[in-house]
């Protein structure tokens, strides 16, 4: 049995170097950008999420990761339901759109509800239509757990993030796929 070392009490211990230094580490890491949307009172809000992950595939289970201090995340728990729009290539706009506090964010932007009414945008690489399953302290950030209840994906480019900027990605490496002999799914979990 593997034992972890001594943990320090919650909250009292700093990153190496600093909040700073672990958001200019952390953001070496790239990650797609996708908008989360959901419908509060009749009315589309959303916001700008770098931090989603697909976390189960049985039950189908996503998480986004929302800033305790956004005026967005609020409305849309109480909606109950929401919808994570990948965003393509192209679509930085949006994306910049979305991250602003304040702003008509939907101003300009198609969008068409999904199953559970959440706002699904226009021209968006993949979307996923979630039932709100949990949401869970995470320091700065919630960790909200999502049931997907209905999804679609799209041809073209991601929209990716790298050090604080939008990117666009140079090219594909054809994903090998799964049970073609000779050709196992690198990323799979053995």
């Amino acid at each position: 049995m593997r034992r972890s070392p001594e943990r320090p009490e919650r909250g009292t211990m700093e990153p190496v170097g600093g909040s700073e230094r672990l958001r200019e580490v952390m953001g070496r890491f790239v990650t797609g950008v996708t908008v989360v949307t959901a419908v509060d009172e009749g009315t589309p809000v959303g916001f700008t999420c770098q931090s989603f992950v697909s976390l189960s595939l049985d039950p189908p289970l996503v998480a986004v990761a929302p800033a305790k201090s956004s005026t967005s995340w609020p409305r849309m728990a109480a909606a109950g339901a929401f919808c994570v729009n990948i965003l393509a290539r192209g679509q930085e706009e949006i994306g910049r759109s979305f991250a602003r506090s304040g702003a008509d964010k939907f101003a300009g932007v198609a969008w068409r509800p999904g199953r559970l009414g959440a706002p699904v945008l226009a021209g968006v690489l993949a979307w996923v239509q979630c039932a709100l399953e949990l949401v869970h302290d995470a320091g700065d950030h919630e960790l909200v757990v999502g049931r997907v209840v209905e999804l679609a994906a799209g041809d073209g480019e991601p929209l990716a993030y790298f050090r604080g900027s939008f990117v666009e990605l140079g090219g594909t490496v054809e994903l090998a796929r799964r049970g073609t002999p000779g050709r196992e799914d690198p990323l799979a979990a053995r």
